[in-house]
């Protein structure tokens, strides 16, 4: 009988294709969608906005017969003096000042982030020294239109005559570069910058780890925990920079005595002044409003940039 041919040898396994590498998102990627998240979420948020540096300011004067009551009564007191699209008074202004504020502020912190991670780990600590410098530096950029943002949205609450009837962003900025000079835009630079500083660091410095927190909860990743993480950031921000909220307000939206000086000359100055003649509390007058703005902006802001930036990455926008 003949011997049996010897059995083949087995095939090699073929090697399983390597994974193709994540695609890196560019830095006009990162940018462009801060700014758009960031002008979606103002546009939902605006009317809330409005209501309250409204009710800030109301506080101002201490004959107001609108002084301490309900967001719920105030706004509507406002809609029913001044019609609903008096809650977006100053729109454009704030999707202007979203551009500036917004693109420059996340595009930067992920940029400052970057660079801080060659020298370190990118821990809390990280993120809040990176999220107070990327603050700063968007608040200055972005100033002028935030003045124009309080001017137009609080004019109509002025009386008649000393109403200065802002026409648009670009009319509110050539009238106050002309009629009270450049600086004008920055004359409440420092307490913007402050709030922005620790809006920087409470709001983004604590998202990332809010988000690991109630993934470690049971909370389904994505959209609810992204939810949970900008809610809870928000609302850490809301009470850390409502004072300097008031103090930015009244500084920017202030008039010279009689002797032609100004009552609010610095942020550590307004709120001591505030705080004195009205109490501590009365810094955070109007807080529930302030709330619905800084958490829900925060929320719909996280969202729409994390939706958008996935449906680029996947390339399906």
């Amino acid at each position: 009988m003949a011997a049996a041919a010897p059995a083949a040898p087995p095939k090699p396994a073929t090697p399983a294709p390597a994974a193709a590498p994540a695609k890196k998102m560019s830095t006009f990627v990162q940018f462009s969608t801060a700014g758009m998240g960031g002008i979606i979420a103002w546009i939902i948020i605006h009317p809330a906005n409005t209501v309250a540096v409204r009710m800030n300011l109301v506080n101002m004067s201490p004959d107001s017969p609108l002084k301490g009551i309900s967001f719920g009564k105030f706004t509507k007191s406002v809609v029913q003096k001044e019609g609903v699209l008096a809650l977006y008074n100053g729109l454009s202004a704030g999707i202007t000042r979203q551009i500036f504020y917004a693109t420059s502020r996340f595009g930067l912190f992920e940029v400052f982030r970057d660079i801080m991670a060659k020298y370190r780990p990118t821990d809390l600590l990280s993120r809040l020294v990176v999220g107070l410098a990327s603050g700063a530096a968007a608040a200055a950029i972005s100033c002028p239109a935030e003045v124009s943002l309080v001017r137009m949205s609080n004019d109509n609450a002025l009386p008649a005559a000393q109403r200065r009837n802002y026409k648009s962003v670009l009319d509110a900025a050539v009238r106050i570069a002309r009629e009270e000079g450049v600086t004008a835009f920055w004359r409440g630079c420092m307490p913007f910058v402050n709030r922005a500083m620790l809006v920087g660091a409470c709001q983004v410095g604590t998202y990332d780890q809010f988000k690991s927190t109630y993934r470690s909860f049971g909370v389904p990743a994505g959209i609810p925990t992204e939810f949970c993480a900008s809610m809870s950031s928000g609302l850490i921000y809301s009470i850390v920079t409502m004072p300097f909220e008031t103090a930015k307000n009244r500084m920017a939206f202030q008039r010279p005595d009689a002797s032609g000086v100004l009552p609010y000359r610095s942020t550590m100055q307004t709120i001591s002044t505030v705080a004195k003649g009205e109490g501590v509390l009365s810094l955070w007058n109007g807080f529930l409003p302030y709330y619905a703005r800084c958490g829900g902006h925060t929320v719909f802001m996280f969202i729409a940039v994390e939706q958008l930036r996935r449906l680029i990455m996947e390339g399906k926008l």
